[in-house]
């Protein structure tokens, strides 16, 4: 099994940027590819971004060109810049390990 530990949410005014690490321990070796779903209150929870072990990455629409995906061993990584208040959300890492493991997820609070 693989377990996963988000770290890096917070609060930012509109425009900032931050930074969210997602650690995965246990069978890291099975994993082929980790990213983070986000949900707003209210909202369905939406894809974010993924990536794989080999750094390929996918974005949603609507973060493209703010939202960076990066890898390094067993941590993902999203670097978030130009954020919105539309991007406040609970973020989830998850890992594909085949199955999906989720972690618990990290408030990002985005103020205008």
């Amino acid at each position: 099994q693989v377990q996963l530990v988000e770290s890096g949410g917070g609060l930012v005014q509109a425009g900032g940027s931050l930074r969210l690490s997602c650690s995965a321990s246990g069978r890291i070796a099975s994993i082929s590819d980790m990213g983070w779903y986000r949900q707003a209150p209210g909202k369905q929870r939406e894809f974010v971004a993924t990536i794989t072990t080999t750094g390929s990455a996918n974005y949603a629409n609507s973060v493209k060109g703010r939202f960076t995906a990066s890898i390094a061993r067993n941590t993902v990584h999203l670097q978030m810049n130009s954020l919105k208040p539309e991007d406040t959300a609970v973020y989830t890492c998850f890992a594909s390990a085949p199955l999906v493991t989720w972690g618990r997820g990290t408030q990002v609070t985005v103020s205008s």
